[in-house]
């Protein structure tokens, strides 16, 4: 399956890799001037995301993690094992969802390991990729340990299912807070700026300023926010 990028001489990028039946936004994410990057929410489909990594010749030193359902981290354990680097994220909050990846990839027709994860994230901590960081928000609603990765200098955030163009994440699943999530878009995200190109789990990148102009669910005029 063909990858897109995210790029525009940024200094970190962002390759895109489609992955398992529900089509989850795998990201490699690296440092343009190191090569240096990250995996983020490698659900499935290995082999694609290793000759991605191969294709872009990226070291990859960590995997990250936006939350715990299946789609975004039911490969985690076997690339992990493969690549010999740690998994960082979600949230401790989503363990629950985690524990539950081999039953839920079941339901699909795939395969998928829980974990524990290396090194578990909170809001405001930071990522190091190469010469580049990345600022971890904790985003919940969607699940509750849910996480978010932005990248100032590249204007690009990887948002998971929190937010899509056009909509939002669901909030129905266990864990899950229609309120929260509002919050998290509203407080968290648009703060990053209206420039800021945003990769979802699922489907095409858009911008926050995009979003806050149409989107049904969270435009400002929906909300009654001032632009």
């Amino acid at each position: 399956m063909p990858t897109t990028s995210h790029s525009g001489k940024m200094p970190l990028e962002a390759t895109v890799i489609p992955v398992t039946p529900l089509r989850q936004n795998c990201s490699l994410l690296y440092c343009v001037e190191t090569m240096k990057g990250a995996i983020v929410d490698p659900g499935g489909d290995i082999p694609l995301i290793l000759d991605s990594i191969t294709k872009k010749q990226v070291t990859v030193e960590k995997i990250l993690i936006t939350h715990g359902h299946f789609d975004h981290c039911g490969g985690a354990a076997a690339l992990s094992q493969i690549l010999g680097c740690p998994i960082i994220g979600p949230h401790p909050d989503d363990q629950f969802w985690i524990d539950q990846i081999p039953e839920n990839a079941q339901q699909y027709g795939f395969e998928g390991e829980s974990f524990t994860p290396d090194q578990w994230l909170k809001d405001k901590d930071e990522i190091t990729l190469g010469e580049e960081r990345l600022l971890v928000r904790h985003c919940p609603g969607h699940t509750p340990g849910h996480v978010v990765f932005y990248n100032a200098a590249s204007h690009l955030a990887i948002v998971g299912d929190v937010l899509f163009r056009n909509s939002i994440g669901r909030s129905d699943f266990a864990g899950g807070d229609h309120q929260a999530l509002i919050q998290s878009i509203t407080e968290k995200l648009w703060p990053m700026g209206r420039e800021t190109v945003f990769i979802p789990g699922h489907g095409r990148p858009s911008t926050f300023g995009a979003e806050r102009d149409h989107n049904p669910f969270v435009a400002d005029s929906v909300l009654g926010l001032m632009p």
